[in-house]
């Protein structure tokens, strides 16, 4: 698996554990978990911009 492949997808995969996170500290009432999951969100969509760029740069 190429290396942007790679990083799209752990990229998308952070970013839905991450709004699950978020959702979960919301109903629970829970701000430290919630926190937490927007900040996964934001490392996951950084993570697949990271893949796109690779995708960009790489030669066919």
């Amino acid at each position: 698996m190429k290396p942007s492949t790679h990083n799209r997808i752990a990229g998308a995969v952070h970013d839905v554990k991450g709004t699950i996170k978020e959702e979960v500290g919301h109903l629970a009432n829970d701000p430290g978990l919630e926190a937490t999951g927007i900040v996964e969100q934001v490392a996951g969509k950084v993570q697949k911009k990271v893949g796109d760029l690779e995708k960009a740069v790489e030669t066919p």
